[in-house]
């Protein structure tokens, strides 16, 4: 059978336009039928992947249970109130004998973990809870946490955050609890805000904001001025969103603010949707001033006024320093206006230098609310 552009005695020219023209057709109905499988294809993937996630997360759950409900039997049924020494000969037994049943991930090393992770944690519904966010890798790194609030903090955070282990590694490693505004306040508010995460799901700014920031990340070497950092902040913009905290994401740099016929501009303006309102954050590459007040409350103000939604809560204000002149911003309070000050770090110091400046902070802070105390 002749293709539809052959004619009988068609002239030579005339014959290689419709073969032309028929190629060009046929190139057609193929691209379309290549788009219209890609695109069938795509869904059906997209569907295969959710099924594998969920399908993974399940399973996941079901074991860190297994191990805590393990764990939690060895603890109660054959350690309990046994010798030290028989203990231990009783669990060396059943870890070779499991191990020999169902593998080395029985063995002695982890049934001690599972012991450990029934101790630390030893609410199953809290367990079962928190297994459907994290893996029985997350548990081993937090049952290596001493404090308990340490610990709560950490899951609670890793949970609504979805951290990697990679990344509650990293956070750990840094001091982020030691670091949350959260820290600086009293044990039982600490409790109650864990808690109210927890349990509603409700985080506070408290547990968001930090001080210091840490942003080695930027590559900031000697000297810099306001547009470096914010240039470089701007190019790690995934880092910096992460060192920010909890659900913030980026909405405009430079943003233009209009008073009186005269133009402000706000160095980063960001939105938190965990504390469902905006965040502005100015750069400064000296201390702390406390003109800086009155500056930040003013753009609060016009956010407030001009860009809040009627479901939002009022703006909140970040003012990062490379140092901060604590009896001023005592004197000023500035948390009543819903601002923060917090310095930020170039390059991550030792962790015994951090811990220090820490603690101190702490203890500075918890020194403060006794004087307050009537």
């Amino acid at each position: 059978m002749r293709p539809s552009w052959w004619q009988a005695g068609a002239k030579p020219s005339r014959a290689r336009g419709n073969l032309r023209r028929w190629q060009h057709e046929r190139a057609s109905i193929n691209h379309s039928i290549a788009r219209s499988t890609a695109g069938v294809a795509g869904r059906h993937s997209a569907l295969i992947e959710a099924a594998h996630q969920r399908a993974a997360s399940a399973i996941n759950a079901e074991l860190t249970l297994l191990f805590w409900r393990i764990g939690q039997r060895i603890h109660t049924e054959v350690l309990a109130g046994q010798r030290a020494g028989y203990g231990e000969e009783i669990l060396s037994t059943l870890a070779e004998q499991l191990a020999r049943d169902y593998g080395r991930g029985l063995g002695e090393k982890n049934l001690r973990r599972m012991v450990k992770f029934a101790i630390t944690f030893p609410d199953e519904p809290i367990v079962a809870t928190l297994s459907r966010q994290l893996s029985w890798s997350h548990f081993v790194l937090l049952l290596a946490l001493k404090e308990p609030m340490q610990r709560d903090y950490y899951a609670q955070m890793a949970g609504a955050q979805r951290w990697s282990v990679r990344t509650l590694r990293e956070r750990i490693d840094s001091m982020l609890d030691e670091r949350t505004a959260l820290s600086k306040k009293p044990d039982e508010t600490i409790a109650q805000e864990l808690a109210a995460m927890r349990d509603a799901q409700r985080m506070s700014p408290s547990l968001v904001m930090r001080d210091p920031y840490i942003l080695d990340f930027l590559g900031l070497r000697d000297t810099w001025q306001e547009g470096d950092l914010e240039a470089a902040i701007i190019r790690e913009m995934e880092s910096f969103l992460l060192e920010l905290g909890a659900g913030f994401s980026f909405v405009a740099r430079q943003k233009r603010i209009q008073i009186d016929d005269e133009d402000f501009h706000l160095d980063l303006l960001f939105y938190n949707r965990k504390l469902r309102r905006l965040g502005a954050v100015e750069l400064k590459v000296g201390d702390f001033k406390a003109a800086y007040k009155g500056q930040m409350e003013l753009y609060l103000r016009w956010l407030d006024k001009h860009e809040r939604e009627p479901e939002e809560a009022s703006p909140l204000g970040i003012i990062l320093c490379p140092g901060k002149k604590r009896e001023q911003i005592e004197l000023l309070e500035l948390d009543k206006s819903g601002i923060h000050v917090a310095e930020y770090l170039t390059t991550l110091p030792p962790r015994a230098v951090l811990g220090e400046k820490l603690q101190q902070a702490t203890e500075r802070a918890r020194l403060q609310i006794e004087q307050r105390k009537p």
